[in-house]
């Protein structure tokens, strides 16, 4: 469900009026200086009110860092934009600029190749490219289950996924969105082969709203809650509770390389990037504000609406620390992928992600 359905969103974006996350570009990494996305001024007196004395000791000299987000900055990236205007990663002695892909795959490539220090990408991505060899290793979950799931239209009425047999579905054409409309019909007791289905490319939205479909395969945070928001109810079903693994939808990720030699720096990014998601669950029309004055051309309504979808995703609801990465989930998502061969192989939770760097309360799993 990854990196295929973000780059549908990045493209419906383009077409969309309804879009409600929006972009930026590259910028220099992993050198010491000047240049922060922290410009609000809120600084170190700001930062210690909401509690940023109990994050680790800063780094010796400032240091700029490149945080490749997963798409254009929306709602799930509440919690950086509010640690950027608290300055707690400036704290830190952290120069953090987020930057936007081009395409999905631009993160995981950057951060691969050394040019950029710190990435965001869905679980299932970063699996992928982790059971291809690469050095990628998650430093924590953003999102505590999976993103994605089939999205209906509300007009069809529909219960389960198994009501999608003899209906149009759409995909966007990558083995993943297949993966998952296998998964959710079979666990419903339906037989996938009965779904009719059709490759819409990057247009599952307008697809789904002219009628030419009755559901497709995305975001139902962000897909889902932007066509609500715009006038067209649909009905989503969440693969997570239709057969599905329980997998983080979204990490925070590195290198194997960086965290050996810069771990000080893969502490203080992940201690500031956590204290800025909790900050957020307590106050969240505060890190909403903090998201939309930074990104001015983010829709507020849609923002609004999809932080509210987002927030129990980031702590399962009050039941594990934000950015726990839970040992089960991660194993149950290498079975899933290597049984629909999406992988060739399992990849271990020891070897997806690492949690020496989060707080001691989020380092369980």
């Amino acid at each position: 469900m990854g990196t295929g359905r973000r780059r549908s969103q990045l493209a419906a974006i383009a077409l969309c009026v309804a879009a409600g996350l929006l972009a930026g570009g590259v910028a220099g990494c992993g050198s010491s200086g000047g240049g922060s996305g922290e410009g609000s001024g809120k600084g170190a007196s700001s930062a210690s009110r909401t509690g940023s004395a109990s994050l680790p000791a800063p780094l010796r000299k400032l240091t700029k860092a490149t945080l490749i987000l997963d798409f254009t900055p929306n709602a799930v990236h509440a919690g950086i934009y509010r640690a950027l205007a608290e300055g707690l990663y400036k704290r830190e002695n952290i120069a953090l600029e987020p930057v936007s892909p081009s395409e999905t795959q631009d993160t995981l490539s950057l951060i691969e190749a050394g040019k950029a220090d710190f990435g965001l990408a869905d679980g299932s991505d970063l699996e992928t490219l982790i059971a291809k060899g690469g050095d990628a290793k998650a430093v924590l979950a953003i999102a505590q289950r999976p993103l994605g799931g089939l999205i209906a239209r509300a007009s069809e009425h529909l219960s389960s996924p198994a009501q999608l047999q003899g209906k149009a579905v759409g995909v966007t054409g990558v083995p993943s969105d297949t993966a998952v409309l296998d998964t959710e019909v079979s666990a419903a007791g339906g037989d996938p082969s009965r779904v009719h289905i059709v490759t819409v490319g990057f247009n599952g939205a307008q697809a789904l709203r002219s009628g030419r479909i009755a559901a497709f395969t995305g975001f139902w945070p962000a897909d889902g809650v932007q066509l609500q928001v715009s006038g067209e109810p649909v009905t989503s079903f969440k693969l997570d509770r239709w057969g599905g693994p329980p997998y983080p939808g979204l990490v925070a990720f590195t290198t194997k390389r960086l965290i050996a030699t810069k771990p000080a720096l893969v502490r203080d990014f992940v201690a500031a990037t956590v204290a800025g998601y909790e900050l957020t669950m307590k106050q969240p029309q505060r890190s909403l504000h903090d998201l939309l004055a930074a990104n001015p051309e983010i829709e507020p309504k849609v923002a609004a609406a999809s932080l509210s979808a987002y927030l129990p995703l980031f702590d399962e609801g009050g039941r594990v620390p934000f950015g726990t990465l839970q040992s089960a989930h991660l194993e149950a998502l290498s079975t899933w992928m290597t049984g629909h061969e999406l992988i060739s192989s399992p990849v271990s939770p020891a070897r997806y992600g690492t949690t020496r760097f989060l707080p001691a309360s989020g380092a369980g799993g």
